[in-house]
Formats: structure tokens, C-alpha cells, sequence
């Protein structure tokens, strides 16, 4: 947060701070039905590459949004999960999909 006097602090701007990025929405509203292993995720997120999937799953973790749980397997397997945070982030995602489906389709 900003310590300049000047400042006056918006939520709505830390939100969209905080969810900003091309794929963030993308990835938090494939992870809304559970669970899911790396190779799913990368396979149902159309155009994405796995540079910037990577990326995106970091911050998501770094944000407490996504929980990455590593398993020691032989080819090693990981799976992504919403955090409680990411959770309440549902009806935001809902009501994104309503205005698309409404003003896009």
C-alpha cells in the first residue's frame, strides 16, 4: 500500500490489481469445479502456453488464490486447487459469464 499522503486507497483497484492478467480469470474459473492435475488444466485453457500458465499459477499461489500440492510420483504429479479466497471469487465469475453470454454471444 502506498504511503504518500496524497493517497487514498480503492478496493475496487487493489481488486483488479490482484486479478489482473490475460489468463488469471481463465485459470480461477477452470479450477471452480475442483481439482485439477497440471496437463488438465493446460489442456482445457484454449491459446494459453506453458510459460505463461506456469506464470499465472505462481502468482495465483503467491496471492493465496491457488494451492499447488506436489506429489512424489514417478513422472512427478501436481495439482491445483482453489484456495477458501479463490472460492469466494464464484460469484464474480458467474456474473462475468452471465455478461458474456448476454453482450458477447
Amino acid at each position: 500500500m502506498k504511503t504518500d499522503k496524497n493517497f487514498q486507497y480503492c478496493p475496487f483497484q487493489e481488486a483488479m490489481d490482484l486479478l489482473s492478467g490475460k489468463w488469471t480469470m481463465t485459470v480461477i474459473n477452470n479450477l471452480m469445479n475442483g481439482k485439477m492435475r497440471y496437463n488438465e488444466l493446460s489442456k482445457s485453457i484454449n491459446g494459453i502456453n506453458t510459460r505463461m500458465l506456469v506464470k499465472t499459477l505462481k502468482e495465483l499461489e503467491a496471492k493465496k488464490i491457488v494451492r499447488r500440492k506436489a506429489y512424489a510420483t514417478v513422472p512427478p504429479t501436481v495439482e491445483y486447487t482453489l484456495t477458501d479466497k479463490g472460492f469466494s471469487l464464484k460469484p464474480v465469475v458467474t456474473e462475468i459469464q452471465n455478461w458474456a453470454i448476454s453482450n458477447l454471444g
